[in-house]
């Protein structure tokens, strides 16, 4: 791989379905992708197990709503909107297998998302069907476990040489509605699921995120593209060198984004569950899997400098607009560095943003208190409505 540079510019189906589908659907494996100039060829073991009857791991195929495992901590990089030239996120071939696309880079905080499929760490991929079970059941948001490879990416362990990998985020739902458009034709694709990445300095000036360069395997075969377009028509293939990034969900009403029964905590937008209301809030029972113990022991392990971030990132988080994620940012940020798995997993469970603390009762500590006042303030000199005004939680206490 050549070292980064800046672009110019539900169900699951039976076993005589698979077959069927395979035998209508072309798809063609393409070579390893190589990783060694970016890792500096540091121990990296590359999974080229057939994770799937539609290809490899870099082929990001989803084959069922349990596919996707949710995760929460570390800043990602998000390239589903990635691909033609000219736009502010291209994707462009580099001629030796790999495309290189520019992503946004999304703030620590924000819950994401990462296919089991397409994990590229074959030690980190053992481990998380291990756990989760084959299709990710037995993880969250699903299930009750938290996938290994959350924790791999919190701890920045997927990838040597990487600053951030590419997962899924909803972070930018509002401002840019997550949609779909079937690519049936077999073509070069990106598939950008947990691909390493690289900070690049710039601003992207409609969204204020910063952009960040990934490393994304190719695979031909046909698509699902994160955009509306017309399916036969030429925006499915790209000119020049420019290649979507993109996946493939083989059934026919299979998606290429994570959906629910109900509800994502701490996510924006339609798919986000809502805050508690009204003021004072009505508290619900803590789920009876569910330990309030070690969710204060998770808030309190979060500390940064005798800040728990896990009580200064929540009190940002579910309020933020898009429009300052330095806020967000200086809220969350370190985050990635404790579990937070019993939090999101008892929020996940009760259909709540930004509520562990409060269901269990949970109290920062003098610190945190003056933080978290600092920031709402912050929050409410950008015309943004702080949580604590909302519904009288996390108001924090001024110094």
């Amino acid at each position: 791989m050549l070292p980064f540079r800046r672009n110019s510019s539900h169900r699951g189906i039976g076993l005589l379905g698979v077959l069927c589908l395979l035998a209508i659907v072309s798809r063609s494996y393409s070579a390893d992708p190589d990783f060694s100039e970016f890792t500096g060829h540091k121990h990296f073991r590359l999974n080229t197990l057939p994770t799937t009857s539609f290809g490899p791991p870099w082929a990001d195929i989803l084959v069922r709503p349990e596919n996707f495992l949710e995760c929460k901590g570390a800043s990602i990089a998000l390239c589903y909107y990635s691909g033609p030239e000219g736009s502010v996120t291209p994707c462009e071939l580099d001629g030796q297998g790999l495309a290189n696309c520019t992503c946004y880079k999304i703030p620590s905080g924000r819950p994401y998302f990462v296919d089991i499929n397409a994990i590229l760490n074959l030690d980190v991929y053992l481990d998380t069907v291990k756990t989760c079970g084959q299709d990710g059941g037995n993880c969250l948001p699903r299930g009750p476990n938290t996938a290994p490879v959350c924790d791999a990416i919190n701890n920045n362990k997927l990838i040597p040489g990487a600053d951030l990998i590419s997962t899924f985020s909803f972070h930018l739902e509002l401002e840019m509605p997550i949609s779909q458009t079937t690519c049936a034709n077999p073509a070069l694709y990106a598939g950008c699921m947990t691909a390493p990445c690289r900070k690049t300095g710039d601003i992207d000036p409609a969204t204020h995120l910063p952009l960040v360069q990934c490393a994304c395997p190719t695979f031909n075969g046909p698509y699902q593209v994160g955009q509306d377009l017309i399916p036969t028509g030429p925006q499915c293939v790209l000119d020049g060198n420019a290649v979507w990034s993109a996946a493939f969900a083989p059934l026919q009403d299979g998606t290429i984004f994570p959906t629910t029964p109900t509800c994502f905590p701490d996510a924006p937008g339609e798919s986000g569950c809502p805050l508690l209301s009204p003021n004072p809030p009505i508290l619900p029972a803590p789920p009876a899997d569910v330990s309030c113990k070690e969710v204060c022991a998770e808030y309190k392990r979060s500390n940064q400098g005798g800040v728990e971030i896990g009580f200064t990132c929540d009190a940002t988080l579910c309020t933020a607009t898009t429009s300052d994620p330095g806020l967000v940012q200086q809220a969350c940020s370190g985050l990635q560095n404790s579990s937070v798995s019993e939090i999101l997993k008892l929020e996940t469970e009760v259909g709540f943003s930004c509520a562990a603390s409060q269901i269990c009762g949970c109290e920062p500590n003098k610190k945190t208190n003056a933080e978290i006042f600092i920031l709402d303030e912050a929050q409410r000199e950008r015309n943004i409505v702080p949580q604590c005004d909302l519904n009288g939680t996390l108001c924090g206490v001024q110094r």
